[in-house]
């Protein structure tokens, strides 16, 4: 039985009912700060601590991570959208004008996200069109909040659920 390829577009709007967070990849190689906007990202083990990222194969923050062994994930809030849409931007500098933070590890962080993952480069996959990028947490900080969604294409609110809604009758 012959398979019938699924295309890249179909592929996109089906997985785009998924939700998922928001998140930017930071690092700093060849004596410069490197940023990307991430929705793939998951938790994969908590003894020890791991997590795995999907990246642009061939994106130079992509490169730079892998170059560094080492990265940040940052959490986005609601509230980021922009810093969100700045580093989904293709090259020019992502971090212009942002006042530069750093970790323990000399890597930087997006100032005032809703938590702060520092990791080391554990292990590497090629697949497809990405690089899976396998993190080794080594220090995590945390704050209240409520983080930015992405659903279909676009950014959503998440809410949690537990408080009954409100109805309206007139």
């Amino acid at each position: 039985m012959t398979r019938q390829r699924v295309d890249p577009a179909t592929m996109r709007q089906t997985m785009g009912r998924f939700a998922t967070g928001v998140a930017v990849i930071t690092t700093f190689a060849d004596d410069a700060p490197h940023g990307m906007t991430v929705n793939s990202l998951t938790s994969v083990s908590l003894d020890p601590p791991l997590l795995l990222v999907c990246l642009d194969h061939g994106a130079r923050s992509a490169e730079a991570v892998v170059a560094a062994g080492r990265f940040v994930v940052n959490v986005l809030s609601k509230r980021q959208q922009a810093v969100a849409l700045r580093f989904a931007e293709r090259g020019g500098d992502h971090f212009a004008g942002l006042e530069l933070e750093y970790g323990e590890h000399a890597v930087p962080v997006v100032p005032n996200a809703l938590a702060h993952l520092e990791c080391d480069v554990d292990r590497v996959v090629e697949a497809g069109d990405h690089v899976i990028v396998l993190g080794a947490v080594l220090d995590v900080c945390a704050r209240e909040g409520d983080p930015l969604g992405f659903y279909g294409g676009r950014f959503s609110d998440v809410v949690q659920h537990g408080a009954e809604p409100v109805h309206w009758f007139f």
